[in-house]
């Protein structure tokens, strides 16, 4: 009874926030080097810019470009022309079309209705 406020069951959640940065942070790293060895410079440079721009674009072609690192299926470092045909196939599958639906509502002054009199 002489410690008060000691529970040792329970977490420290600053703890746990650090660990998770740490985790996130390790990731990071763990990306920006395989994207530096699968890219050349001209094109690391574009797909930053990218991220400036577009954030979840970028994070697309990013997590591509890791995929298709870890399954072989780059032949070399990717230049900034690859990258350019990477990002058009992208923008193909993810283009968001735009339709306008119009939806009419029959008005209390309708004409069909004069036949009930």
């Amino acid at each position: 009874m002489g410690e008060t406020g000691f529970y040792p069951y329970v977490e420290d959640p600053s703890k746990n926030q650090q660990q998770g940065e740490e985790a996130k942070q390790r990731e990071t790293d763990m990306r920006n080097s395989i994207l530096s060895q699968v890219l050349d410079q001209s094109a690391r440079a574009r797909l930053n810019n990218l991220a400036l721009v577009k954030p979840e674009k970028a994070n697309a072609v990013e997590s591509y470009l890791i995929q298709m690192a870890r399954y072989g299926s780059l032949g070399g470092k990717i230049s900034d022309s690859g990258l350019i045909e990477i990002l058009e196939k992208v923008s193909q599958q993810t283009e968001k079309k735009t339709t306008v639906k119009f939806n009419r509502r029959k008005v209390m002054d309708s004409d069909e209705d004069d036949d009930d009199y």
